[in-house]
């Protein structure tokens, strides 16, 4: 959800560069063989992409590439360019990117009627690759990083009733008021997927106070909610003393997150060679801790991917 949330707004910023991010030189495809040339990263312009941006700008960098960063607030903008090779690398949230691709290949029914996205990582890149290719697309390899749909409760209540995941909760057997998006109700992942999944009793209608907002997490703070929908790598929850409850089950579609190049760029190996240390060390936590750096403590996204780069030995 948090992904599609950069799909609203069709407005273009520009991380340094020109007025227009894709005009200009079009060979940006690094020189065969590794270690140079110039590459452009985009993606999505909030908070959570911008690091991401900025964790392989930095690694490329460092194998010998003269790097741009190309930010813009939807994927109907990047995705064109990175297709066309305007953009070279993107990050992703790998079953959003996945079910895009289905639309795109199979038609806009596809990811509703066959679905390829799964809960399990590697499934769901083995079935988003050949996608990809048909598209002129490569999708590197997945980090544990995930960031998806998550389902949190006060740590007091947690504690009182000994939960830990969504089974737990539903072993109540009692009523849950949920605070979520208005849409809530006609979401698979949401309402729906609580009910036929874990058996959950979920009061109609949802309190519709957004997807990990503020007014989200306060309503389930103070009581008004037991149930609040949020994001895994929400950074903020520790200061609404929140806890998310674990989707044992698998209800939710493996986001995570992953490098998606231009095959033209991809076949440099130096590429996925740099960017592929990202899926030995990222972890959703890791991002979590990330995103409240830069979200809460106001520090700089590319300050921050730098430090956290550095700390795993990266840079």
């Amino acid at each position: 959800m948090l992904a599609a949330a950069a799909g609203l707004a069709l407005s273009l910023t520009a991380c340094g560069g020109d007025d227009d991010p894709f005009e200009g030189d079009s060979d940006s495809t690094a020189t065969e063989g590794g270690g140079g040339g110039d590459l452009t990263v985009g993606g999505a312009n909030f908070t959570e992409m911008v690091i991401m941006q900025e964790m392989y700008a930095a690694l490329l960098e460092k194998a010998g590439y003269n790097v741009d960063i190309q930010s813009v607030d939807a994927r109907e903008i990047y995705e064109p360019a990175l297709e066309s090779g305007d953009i070279d690398v993107v990050p992703e949230y790998l079953a959003t990117f996945a079910e895009f691709l289905n639309g795109a290949v199979n038609g806009p029914d596809a990811p509703s009627t066959s679905p390829v996205a799964t809960s399990d990582a590697q499934q769901t890149v083995e079935a988003a690759r050949p996608l990809a290719e048909e598209r002129g697309l490569t999708i590197l390899d997945p980090a544990e990083a995930a960031s998806q749909n998550a389902f949190a409760v006060t740590k007091e209540f947690a504690e009182q009733n000994d939960l830990t995941t969504l089974s737990d909760l539903a072993a109540l057997g009692q009523p849950i008021t949920l605070a979520a998006v208005e849409e809530c109700p006609d979401r698979p992942f949401c309402e729906p997927g609580l009910e036929s999944v874990y058996g959950l009793d979920i009061v109609d209608p949802p309190l519709a106070t957004g997807f990990s907002t503020s007014e989200t997490k306060q309503a389930v703070q103070r009581g008004d909610a037991q149930l609040g929908l949020v994001g895994t790598t929400d950074g903020t929850l520790d200061q609404f003393d929140l806890v998310t409850l674990e989707d044992d089950k698998g209800l939710q579609a493996a986001d995570n997150l992953v490098p998606v190049v231009n095959t033209e760029s991809a076949s440099d190996p130096a590429i996925a060679d740099a960017l592929n240390q990202l899926a030995e060390v990222l972890t959703t936590e890791d991002l979590a801790t990330m995103n409240a750096q830069v979200d809460a403590e106001r520090q700089q996204a590319a300050d921050v991917a730098k430090a956290y780069l550095e700390e795993k030995g990266l840079l």
